[in-house]
């Protein structure tokens, strides 16, 4: 089974896409943790995040290469973020082709896997380019994994929407 959680920053997706997991965890299920850019906040928001899920999960630290974290994996994993898995891709000089490629590969794994990923599509266009090659390549990535997910959740305001698959 494949599920995404989309919705903007600070939405709530994060815990909701926890709470599946946990639900669906037959064993402890591994967290996949992508964030790689550590300045304080962003340190902030780690903490934050590690004390909400507490000792649930098993937690794996790999900001790029998640088919090869993922694959020896016999549990359900929640990979969050994409969001900043795809931010650090094109920081290391990686496009489209190649995110997508590594995604679809991911996909294709027999793996029950839970994504998490911010809705960034919702806002201005951006001002610069890098900004737009991130926006319309997150808005891809987001295609494909609504495309194949079992099941896709929208959260706002902290209340989760099932929009696809079955209740």
């Amino acid at each position: 089974m494949k599920t995404l959680f989309i919705g903007g920053i600070k939405s709530g997706k994060s815990r909701h896409a926890e709470a599946f997991t946990l639900k669906y965890a037959k064993n402890i299920p591994v967290y996949r943790a992508t964030t790689e850019f550590l300045d304080e906040e962003m340190q902030k928001r780690i903490a934050d995040h590690k004390l909400q899920r507490s000792e649930n999960f098993l937690t794996v630290e790999e900001s790029m290469n998640l088919l090869e974290t993922v694959r020896p994996m016999k549990s359900i994993v929640l990979i969050e973020c994409v969001s900043m898995w795809i931010n650090n891709m094109l920081y290391h000089g990686f496009e489209y082709k190649d995110i997508n490629a590594h995604m679809q590969r991911l996909l294709d794994l027999p793996h029950d896997i839970v994504f998490v990923q911010n809705d960034v599509g919702s806002g201005v266009i951006p001002d610069n380019a890098l900004s737009r090659a991130y926006v319309d390549i997150s808005g891809k990535i987001s295609q494909l994994l609504g495309q194949q997910c079992d099941k896709v959740f929208h959260v706002v305001a902290g209340i989760p929407t099932q929009i696809k698959g079955k209740k």
